[in-house]
Parts: C-alpha cells; structure tokens; sequence
C-alpha cells in the first residue's frame, strides 16, 4: 500500500482518492468481512454501518467542541463594500457609520475635528480598544491591507490612532447572564472602524539613520469601515455531529426492531404444539 502511495505522489488528487477507498476497504471492509460472516450480510452490514455512524458522531462532536478537525472559513474582517475606506470626517454620516451628524465646522483644524469624531464615536456608545488588546492590533493589520489595496496610503506612511467598535453581542442569553450563554448561538452585527494619521513625510540623506516618523498634525484622519465575519470553524463539524447522530439513531432503532421481530417470532415458534 505505501508503495503504491508514494509511486502516485505526483498527482495529489488521485492520491487523495485511492486513499479514501483504501481505507474504507481496508478498515471498514475489514470489520464488515468479520461481522458478516458471523452475523450475516445484511445485519452485519446494519451493525458495521451503525458503528461507523456513532464512531462519527463522537468524532464530531469533538471537532464541534475543541474547533479542530474538518474546518470550515477562520474569522476575518471584511470590507463594507462602497464604504471601506472614508476619507473625510463628515462622510462618517453619510456611510452609515455614525447614526448623527458630527458638529463640524468648515475650515477648522485637523486635531479639532479627529477630537469631535472621537467624541461622536464614544457618544453613540462605541467601545474604543486599547492598544494591547489582539483585537486592536488584528484590526489594523486587516485596515492596512484595505488602505493599501485602495491605494488610500502606501506602506508604512501611516499610524493607527485609534480603533472603535460596536455590536457582536450573541444572543438568546438565559436571564440575560453571559456567564450562561450555552444557547446563544446568534450575533449581531459586529463593526470596526479603524482611525489611521499619515506621516510626515521624511526625508532620507545619504549615510544618516531615518528620524522617527511623526504624524502629520495638518492633515485629518482617515478612517476603515470593516464588519467582522464570525467565520464558519465549527460549521462542517456540527453538521458531521447531527448527520451522524441521525443516521446512527435510526440503524439503532432499525436494529432494536429486528430484535423485537425475532424475539416475537422465537416466541411464536416456541408456544406452538409439538409432536
């Protein structure tokens, strides 16, 4: 069989195929071949298939438990499409992510206007992160990959000041205690938006040390519009679990009745008159 293997390397596909069915013959096939010639095919058949379902539905339900195994998509954020990357401070409103307009007035300094947005954000009850916390940093990360591929800022031109957040919130929640969310299986809608301040722009002299950057104070700041995606990890483990629990339920239940029937059937025989 390894040898077999390693001579198909080269196609990966074909080598995933014959290792399914190698298996199955030689694992599953196996324990069938015993059973069936002690208990006969069709109910070795129905013991072997009901075993492998509840050998399944165990293995699944770790998966679901731990996120491990067959997983399904990771969670990212993702662009709000059209409203990604907002360069002035009053399209905050106009893109939906604030729900009031912000007091601002034409003309007036950069540093005024990033504290009226800040106080905005924090009057509508948006959480800012701190930057220790891996939230803050994975979202600016993800922010930098959009502002980059909008072509908003190149590499390293930028610093992210702040990152606010809102929502994500799971529900139902029993007598509305986190410590007791085991059937919260829902979420509401979970938004970041990432402050971001250009540079000065430096300049670099032959055999100098760069300086530090700074923010440019005359500019205003940018900021990322993304919704957090909550992934689907434990979605391909869940749905093996309840299959699995199905099907073994059932050829249980189908074996039981072909238990009773032969316990009638002996019972019949047994009670009829001899001789």
């Amino acid at each position: 069989m390894s040898a077999m293997l390693l001579a198909i390397n080269w196609e990966p596909e074909l080598r995933g195929v014959l290792t399914v069915i190698l298996g199955v013959v030689a694992f599953m096939g196996s324990i069938y071949l015993i059973l069936g010639t002690n208990l006969g095919a069709r109910l070795g058949f129905l013991v072997t298939l009901c075993g492998l379902a509840g050998w399944m539905a165990l293995m699944g339900g770790i998966w679901w438990v731990y996120g491990i195994g067959l997983k399904g998509a990771d969670p990212s954020w993702v662009q709000v499409p059209g409203r990604t990357v907002i360069q002035d401070a009053g399209d905050l409103y106009q893109s939906g992510v604030l729900e009031n307009r912000l007091n601002l007035t034409d003309g007036a300094d950069p540093a005024a206007i990033n504290t009226v947005v800040y106080d905005g954000f924090i009057a509508e009850e948006w959480r800012v992160l701190g930057e220790s916390e891996p939230a803050f940093g994975q979202a600016a990360a993800s922010a930098g990959v959009f502002l980059e591929e909008e072509g908003a800022f190149d590499p390293g031109t930028f610093k992210v000041t702040n990152v606010f957040e809102i929502g994500g919130e799971a529900y139902p929640k029993i007598l509305g205690l986190d410590a007791l969310d085991q059937i919260a299986f829902f979420h509401k809608p979970y938004y970041t938006v990432v402050e971001v301040a250009p540079y000065v722009p430096l300049r670099t002299e032959p055999g100098r040390a760069p300086a530090a950057p700074e923010v440019d104070s005359s500019q205003e700041a940018q900021y990322v519009y993304m919704i957090r995606d909550l992934g689907s990890r434990r979605e391909p483990a869940a749905l093996i679990t309840i299959g699995s629990t199905i099907v073994f339920l059932a050829l249980a239940w189908m074996l039981h009745r072909r238990d009773r029937f032969v316990a009638e059937n002996l019972a019949r025989k047994a009670a009829l008159p001899t001789g």
